[in-house]
């Protein structure tokens, strides 16, 4: 009897040891699948989100061709550039803070190229006025970028320690600036890690978490926010096919100002335009044609609306210490920018209330009335443009569920006809870049689904 109760002991307890097994099992093969279906539902969101990025550089690509005339930067309110749905996925432009002394609101949107300081061609007189650089600094951009330079050697206490090889070549991004002598990752990034153009929580908590911040409520972007390598404007004229005329040369000048004006305005009213300019040398930069009108011309003096109409079929061959062709675009540049432009310097609280004041966003005639001071007017003339042939799309995307996030930059160029992608760089490494409220709005829509 005892046998058979120890016999009927031993086997339930070897049947529960072979269930606990069992469960066991099918609890690892059920935390297996489900890893699996995350992991490939994870995979899937990341997919959706990159087609998303895709998408949204092809929509970006067709607001440039469909600008209202070639040079045009595209209006903020013509298109959507937040939140916008491909499928399961999601994509946003990241843009610029309108509020730039605190840099805490969001806006989406392309950024303008020309807004900002082309390093290969700056003099070094511009470049050190942005923040945080330095006169030295400055011209050890200009080395670098300038052919025929020579390596220097950085010394200590008379003895020479490393040797520092500069390319002689112009730059090929605004990232190789970490290359140069002299320039640090706080110089660069300042507190604006993510390249976001936001004050992020974590930039303005201080030293409690990466990066060290001042936790002034202000955001220090560093100098990448002003500058760029991409920037130039088209050589053909508003009509994308006729070359523009060049008004530093003297040959013919006059005629062809002439012909210029009478397509964009009348025969009549050129002639009266043009007489009391006449003989008219070379000028400085188209801008200094519309100077010379309003100084000399009397009552038949150029209007402003005048001007801009032939502006985008003149251009120079060549601005103060070869700025040119890469001036910056005085429409949508930002104040840090407009603080380096010589002539504007001084007047860039002038030229901002203005701006604030215009319906238009293009045209260059109406700075000289903002800054009203036409020796001010004549120094920023050969720096200023008000059109635009290239962008910044900096796109972010999620995909299903909110999951997958994706981020890549794209510089689109519209200056030789048909827009073209000339560079893209994946940003996703810099981390979170839609700021909480983004975050928290996709975790609520997917506990509404």
């Amino acid at each position: 009897m005892r046998n058979n109760y120890s016999n009927h002991g031993s086997v339930l307890i070897v049947t529960m040891c072979v269930s606990l097994g069992l469960v066991s099992v099918t609890l690892l093969f059920g935390h297996s699948m489900l890893m699996t279906y995350r992991g490939t539902d994870n995979d899937l969101a990341g997919r959706q989100a990159g087609q998303a990025i895709e998408g949204a550089a092809r929509y970006a690509e067709s607001l440039l061709t469909n600008t209202t005339s070639p040079g045009s930067f595209p209006d903020l309110t013509s298109y959507v550039g937040e939140t916008v749905p491909v499928g399961e996925a999601t994509f946003w432009f990241l843009g610029r803070p309108l509020d730039t002394a605190t840099g805490d609101t969001r806006e989406y949107g392309l950024v303008d190229e020309a807004s900002k300081i082309n390093i290969n061609v700056a003099p070094a007189s511009v470049l050190e006025k942005l923040p945080q650089m330095t006169p030295e600094l400055a011209a050890a951009i200009v080395q670098w970028r300038t052919p025929g330079g020579s390596s220097s050697s950085s010394t200590s206490g008379g003895v020479s320690s490393q040797t520092y090889v500069i390319k002689q070549a112009p730059f090929e991004s605004i990232e190789e600036l970490a290359l140069v002598s002299g320039m640090t990752e706080e110089i660069l990034y300042g507190e604006d890690t993510n390249m976001n153009g936001v004050l992020d929580p974590n930039e303005d908590d201080g030293d409690k978490t990466l990066p060290s911040d001042n936790a002034d409520g202000r955001l220090d972007p560093g100098i990448l926010e002003y500058v760029t390598v991409f920037s130039s404007v088209s050589k053909n004229g508003t009509d994308g096919t006729t070359a523009r005329l060049d008004v530093t040369q003297q040959d013919g000048l006059e005629e062809k100002l002439e012909t210029i004006l009478t397509s964009a305005i009348s025969q009549d009213r050129a002639k009266k335009i043009l007489d009391p300019l006449r003989p008219i040398r070379s000028l400085t930069c188209p801008l200094a044609l519309y100077l010379q009108s309003k100084e000399r011309g009397a009552n038949n003096a150029m209007t402003a609306e005048e001007f801009d109409k032939i502006a985008g079929n003149l251009t120079m061959s060549a601005g103060p210490q070869n700025l040119y062709p890469s001036p910056i675009n005085v429409n949508t540049a930002s104040e840090a920018v407009l603080a380096c432009i010589p002539g504007a310097s001084g007047k860039r609280s002038a030229i901002l209330a203005a701006r604030a004041r215009r319906a238009e966003q293009s045209g260059i005639a109406w700075v000289v009335d903002a800054i009203d001071d036409r020796q001010a007017a004549r120094s920023a003339g050969p720096y200023i443009t008000g059109q635009t042939f290239q962008v910044t799309a900096d796109v972010a995307a999620v995909g299903r569920n909110g999951r997958g996030y994706r981020r890549t930059k794209f510089i689109i160029d519209s200056g030789t006809g048909t827009p073209r992608i000339i560079y893209r760089r994946n940003l996703a490494g810099l981390g979170w870049a839609l700021g909480e409220q983004v975050r928290i709005d996709l975790a609520n829509d997917k506990s509404l689904r």
